[in-house]
């Protein structure tokens, strides 16, 4: 993969009155990219997002797990996709996670995929995931993409729409709470 901006195919398009978000591949981490993606990190997890949280949480709860994707960005084991709005506000993201074992540096993860939820429910986050695809197999090495999802959401369903399969479920994996478990779900989208 390399640096260049990437833009996410014409589909779907936004509702009326709203601008398709602008994406970035690896943009600068600034101090406003880090304060906006705790924020929306915060956003989607208080509105049900299934983003490594349960509900309540506010931007400084998910600041130290977004700093361990900042230190893989700069390791040069992470990529962030970063959308933003028409002020420039991250309302989308997707970090990309590179496998370093030697046998399995042809795919690559996809993790903390998030939409703002002002955002959900027209398209963005079918957009999101173009374009994250798109910026994936700039890197011609790269022949799939594996990401895991919360089940008891209906997001494999959401995922399967957007062309991955479901290739694996653990049971139970996921503990929400006291007697609270969800299965973890692993999905994957073969590119090329």
């Amino acid at each position: 993969m390399n640096n260049a901006p990437t833009n996410a195919p014409p589909h779907p398009a936004p509702p009326p009155g709203r601008a398709r978000l602008s994406y970035v591949l690896d943009p600068p981490v600034t101090a406003e990219l880090r304060e906006g993606v705790a924020q929306l990190w915060a956003d989607v997890v208080n509105a049900g997002g299934a983003v490594g949280f349960v509900p309540p949480v506010t931007a400084a709860d998910t600041a130290p797990e977004l700093r361990k994707h900042l230190i893989g960005m700069a390791e040069g084991t992470t990529r962030l996709l970063v959308g933003t709005d028409e002020r420039a506000r991250p309302v989308a993201t997707a970090f990309f996670s590179l496998n370093t074992h030697r046998l399995m540096r042809h795919w690559v993860w996809l993790g903390t995929v998030m939409v703002h939820p002002e955002r959900q429910g027209g398209g963005a986050g079918r957009e999101l995931l173009a374009a994250a695809a798109t910026a994936a197999a700039i890197d011609p090495g790269i022949t799939g993409i594996r990401l895991t999802c919360r089940g008891g959401m209906g997001l494999e369903r959401f995922y399967a729409a957007c062309g991955y399969r479901e290739v694996g479920r653990v049971p139970g994996a996921i503990r929400l709470g006291d007697g609270e478990f969800r299965d973890d779900i692993t999905m994957w989208l073969p590119l090329g």
